[in-house]
């Protein structure tokens, strides 16, 4: 039976709720240069260009379409009915998890629903698309409000504690996410270096150098429920998990 859990998401989980992924297979970030988009001098040099982005990413996560699949339910109930220690670490940036009962999270990369003071850094709910007249509380003058996402060149979001989970954690699993970007790459290292048993769901086969050491290939919304039944039941993990029995 496991005590200690530490599960790690990425882009897949949502796309299966509808989301498109940003990166495209050309690198472009939806017809974007990542360098326009995504780092603090892009948004220094043409922050309306960066708001129109976001914005577009925030009008389609709050359309009313968009809702949290099977594989955001199951990991709530992971969380709700298991009786050891549990973080859920994601890097996405919507906020599906926390709509499907996810309380024990942390967005490592930000949140999409957030808006952040550049001066003090306090966030704020995001209740409107970002532009000149979304301004902090926080400071006299009031500051135009960025993005509360992490760039490239900046630091993800709670390092520390998501170490220290992964140096204590006896089951650690990867859902959407190829984890071949640093420092998410070397997280499965550090929990197999301290003795956990790692998983991961991944709708493509596992890379040839994967270090898992179990890979469940399926869809994440099909996967899920049966991985959290299995663990809540304290049953051995198995590749069958991947498929109907």
């Amino acid at each position: 039976m496991y005590r200690q859990i530490v599960i790690l998401t990425g882009a897949g989980i949502s796309a299966e709720s509808g989301l498109r992924t940003f990166r495209d297979q050309d690198g472009l970030w939806e017809e974007h240069h990542i360098e326009d988009v995504a780092t603090p001098e892009g948004y220094e040099r043409d922050p309306e260009l960066v708001e129109r982005f976001y914005n577009s990413r925030w009008q389609q996560l709050h359309n009313g379409q968009i809702e949290p699949n099977k594989a955001h339910l199951a990991l709530a109930k992971l969380e709700q009915e298991f009786e050891g220690d549990i973080l859920l670490v994601t890097q996405n940036i919507d906020d599906l998890h926390e709509r499907a009962g996810s309380k024990r999270m942390l967005h490592m990369h930000g949140e999409l629903s957030k808006g952040r003071c550049p001066r003090s850094r306090q966030t704020f709910i995001l209740r409107e698309p970002f532009g000149v007249d979304n301004c902090c509380t926080c400071c006299i003058p009031a500051q135009r409000l960025r993005p509360h996402v992490v760039w490239f060149g900046e630091m993800p979001i709670g390092m520390d504690r998501i170490h220290d989970a992964l140096d204590h954690c006896d089951l650690f699993i990867a859902i959407g996410t190829s984890g071949t970007v640093y420092p998410a790459a070397g997280f499965v290292d550090s929990a197999e270096h301290h003795g956990a048993h790692t998983v991961e769901v991944n709708i493509m086969p596992p890379e040839r150098h994967s270090q898992f050491q179990l890979h469940l290939q399926g869809k994440a919304s099909e996967v899920l429920p049966r991985l959290v039944d299995a663990i809540l039941a304290g049953d051995g993990l198995t590749p069958a998990l991947a498929y109907e029995n």
